[in-house]
């Protein structure tokens, strides 16, 4: 079976690296932040921009909720974000107090469409949460403009887009302040959970050192909302480690998704293809294409040996976690139409060679079988 994602085998490729800076976190005696966390928040901040400072934490949600508490959003306020991607971006909202107000998609680039966010503004709306889903930089020009003329931050959802860029900016330096996750199967991860947000406001960086501290701003002293949310130093050690060949990691994923692109053009008139960023550099953490026949592809592509995920089956504002927010099928039609038809395929760097001609190849064939029914 080729799989979606095999964080084990990048573990094999730089595996005398990674495990010396396990070793050496672990005899350092600093298992709580300390040096390893500090040096990786250096070379992080650096990768993502000049000026920019980054804050390690405990995971992409983690990080989501420390960036919206240090910028003061709590009970009461509103917090604009697409109404498709994965329910940690609204529960993270939801988990500072605030109200998800969610808007639909632009279905070409599966990203918020600032036309609809334009529309759900009220007094109460403290924040725009972008997701920059699969690895392609949202419209932040046009999401920037809205949030600079009503006087609220953007705020980055890069869990999905770390390297990412748009018009050479990097995902980090995009908003007022970046989220990141290095779950282990993100294209940059760690061997557990970790996370980071990023900033050049030198001050919401303090502030965030002191809500993922549980918002303490001296030993017993607890002025501001925050909670645990501290980056572990093993997994510190180890994204620095792997940071340096992050780069070359990412050419390889790039030249997959050109391949796969090449590969599957024409397969069909029922598959839509995922397009690259002509503003940007999408990193494709996922390789998301479009059929309506999806259930049946995917079950096909299994029966041929090729693993598949859907990200997502359905849109944030159906789960039932938020139910009370009222909302009905037909409130989001592009959401809901990439829900009933997106696959994502395998795409990550770690493909052995002749795995991607595998991967066209069946789903060239499950096309075939498919759509003959």
């Amino acid at each position: 079976m080729i799989q979606l994602a095999d964080p084990g085998r990048e573990h094999t490729l730089y595996q005398e690296e990674l495990e010396a800076a396990a070793l050496r976190a672990l005899r350092s005696g600093h298992y709580i932040l300390g040096p390893e966390v500090e040096a990786f928040e250096r070379a992080f901040g650096a990768y993502c921009g000049a000026g920019l400072t980054a804050v390690g934490v405990s995971n992409g949600s983690d990080a989501i909720v420390a960036a919206l508490q240090a910028l003061g959003v709590g009970p009461g306020d509103e917090v604009i974000t697409t109404a498709f991607s994965y329910l940690a971006t609204a529960s993270a909202i939801q988990r500072t107090g605030a109200t998800p107000v969610f808007a639909d998609i632009d279905l070409g680039t599966f990203n918020l469409d600032p036309s609809r966010v334009a529309e759900r503004f009220t007094p109460r709306t403290r924040a725009v949460l972008a997701v920059h889903l699969f690895g392609r930089v949202a419209d932040t020009d046009a999401l920037g403009a809205l949030c600079q003329g009503r006087g609220v931050p953007l705020v980055e959802d890069a869990a999905q887009a770390c390297g990412a860029e748009r018009g050479g900016v990097r995902t980090g330096a995009l908003g007022r302040v970046a989220c990141f996750s290095f779950f282990p199967a993100k294209p940059l991860g760690c061997a557990g959970d970790g996370g980071a947000c990023v900033t050049r406001d030198p001050s919401l960086a303090a502030t965030l050192r002191q809500v993922r501290l549980t918002g303490a701003t001296a030993k017993n002293i607890h002025d501001l909302p925050g909670g645990n949310y501290r980056l572990d130093p093993l997994q510190a050690a180890i994204l620095g480690a792997k940071l340096p060949h992050y780069a070359q990691r990412l050419q390889r994923r790039r030249a997959h998704a050109d391949l796969l692109r090449e590969g599957l053009r024409g397969a069909s008139e029922a598959l839509v293809l995922p397009a690259d960023d002509p503003e940007g550099l999408h990193v494709y953490a996922q390789f998301t294409v479009r059929h309506p026949r999806r259930d049946a592809l995917q079950a096909a592509l299994r029966e041929r040996g090729v693993a598949s995920e859907v990200y997502y089956p359905r849109p944030m504002a159906s789960q039932k976690v938020f139910a009370h927010l009222g909302h009905r099928p037909g409130d989001f039609p592009q959401a809901e139409r990439a829900c009933a038809e997106v696959l994502s395929l395998p795409v990550h760097s770690e493909l052995p060679e002749g795995a991607l001609g595998r991967v066209v190849e069946a789903v060239r064939d499950a096309l075939r079988a498919v759509e003959a029914r």
